[in-house]
């Protein structure tokens, strides 16, 4: 007599689940230990553990290993290249209308202190013809983020749904949003381990970290904002510009067409750092009245973008049509329109859009200024950003750990700017702030953070331009 024993579909499918498990489980230990001797990944390596990690069939000591195994060895660019394209492919990829092909476009930056060049390019991109899905993030430590200044605004609404994206693409032609929760899920488990393994600065997760995002928009072409200096997370430009061509390469091999800008972060970008003032200081300069060195990147990397998305035949066509978006108003625009496309009210967008209108009466103002005066006469010849960054932080702009609430209020807003001459006793720098108030220690290091020199430093520092370096993609 025999007996059959029926297995059913969900019995078999857990059995599968469990054989799989296990051999992977199996395996992980080899693909730590190759890492870690120097060896290089295969791509079917590289897959299995980012598989891994997005199914969560591996422990988070394995992971942190693997992380602090790439860490001290790192990888070639063909490795990097395809973890980068697993993590983007460990959710949802987005994929736009017909129409739209060779449009899509975005930017990256490393990070810095009053960047708020985002809230300017994406409207002045979409001014152009562009289509803008600008994912962005929040800050974190001394740096800004472009999601904290939008939400200064009264109903900005940074979480949009795939479907609502496109929308107020098409309507619109920009959007400026968070990382929705199907997009690149590996990155957030590795992100998060990062942080705990203290392997952020790794080349190749960076590099990983940054291009997946990017190439889970679908886009035609990214342009990277690579910086350095003082207040930026690599203090040198050869630094920076590895780390840059790592992610131009891999951007690249993805089949985005990707380019770098290498610029300076020493002081600050514009004269206001702190969330709803980079709001107010982008709006002036969507009016056509923005600082030199803001436009200067706006336009540098937008003429980048339309170059290499065959809208404009060269940079310097570029260059001119990103300027006359700006200040013939056109870019205005869309901004406005984008801010009711997610969730502001007409009448707030309106209001802050208009030719004079009094910012703070839509803007959190803080409770309290405090003006800080200079020390002697003579030319301004540096402003320390990472100390003016670090002090804004303690005093609530910034947090130190993801999801923390900032207070959008607090900042500063520089009454100088670099070449200018001063005289004894007048403001240099205007600090808004609420609770905590900023003790005489931190007032002294803002003092120190301002050095003076003499006239002959004057022509030297007018000449001064942020963007050091371009890096174009070296084929079409």
């Amino acid at each position: 007599m025999s007996c059959r024993v029926t297995v059913t579909s969900q019995t078999a499918n857990t059995r599968t689940r469990y054989t799989a498990l296990k051999a992977n489980m199996l395996s992980i230990p080899d693909l730590i230990k190759k890492k870690r001797d120097g060896g290089v990944l295969t791509d079917e390596q590289v897959t299995t553990f980012i598989r891994a990690v997005t199914d969560k069939t591996i422990q988070d000591c394995q992971t942190g290993a693997m992380l602090m195994a790439i860490w001290q060895k790192g990888m070639v660019v063909k490795e990097t290249e395809t973890l980068t394209r697993e993590m983007m492919k460990s959710g949802e990829v987005m994929s736009w209308p017909k129409e739209w092909a060779g449009l899509m476009v975005d930017k990256h930056s490393t990070g810095g202190v009053g960047d708020k060049v985002s809230l300017v390019l994406a409207p002045a991109l979409a001014a152009c013809g562009c289509k803008v899905p600008m994912i962005s993030g929040r800050g974190l430590a001394h740096t800004g983020g472009t999601l904290d200044k939008l939400e200064s605004i009264p109903g900005f609404t940074i979480q949009q749904s795939t479907e609502q994206i496109q929308k107020i693409l098409g309507s619109v032609g920009c959007c400026i949003v968070g990382q929705t929760e199907r997009l690149v899920p590996a990155d957030r488990v590795l992100y998060a381990l990062r942080d705990a393994t203290s392997t952020v600065d790794s080349l190749p997760l960076i590099t990983g970290s940054i291009i997946s995002k990017k190439g889970a928009e679908s886009l035609n072409a990214l342009v990277l904002d690579v910086k350095f200096g003082r207040a930026a997370l690599y203090k040198d430009l050869d630094s920076a510009k590895e780390l840059a061509q790592s992610m131009v390469n891999v951007g690249n091999g993805l089949g985005m067409r990707t380019g770098a800008v290498l610029s300076c972060m020493d002081a600050t970008i514009g004269r206001c750092v702190g969330n709803s003032l980079e709001v107010i200081e982008s709006l002036e300069t969507l009016k056509g009245k923005g600082p030199e060195d803001l436009m200067e990147l706006v336009i540098t990397l937008g003429s980048m973008l339309l170059m290499m998305t065959d809208l404009v035949p060269n940079l310097s066509e570029g260059r001119k049509k990103i300027s006359d978006a700006v200040t013939g108003g056109a870019a205005l625009s869309k901004f406005q329109a984008m801010m009711e496309a997610q969730g502001v009210t007409k009448d707030v967008a309106q209001s802050l859009c208009s030719p004079h209108t009094d910012y703070h009466r839509v803007l959190r103002k803080a409770a309290h200024q405090t003006e800080l005066i200079t020390p002697a006469d003579g030319v301004v010849v540096d402003v320390d950003g990472l100390v003016l960054a670090e002090i804004l932080h303690k005093l609530g702009a910034g947090r130190s750990m993801v999801g923390e609430p900032v207070n959008h209020s607090v900042g500063a807003e520089l009454l100088v700017s670099l070449g200018q001459k001063v005289e004894k006793g007048v403001p240099w720098m205007r600090l808004h702030y609420e609770y905590p108030a900023p003790t005489p220690d931190q007032i002294q290091q803002l003092q120190n953070a301002l050095s003076l020199g003499t006239d002959k430093n004057k022509p030297t520092q007018q000449k001064q331009t942020l963007v050091k370096e371009v890096l174009l993609p070296q084929n079409k």
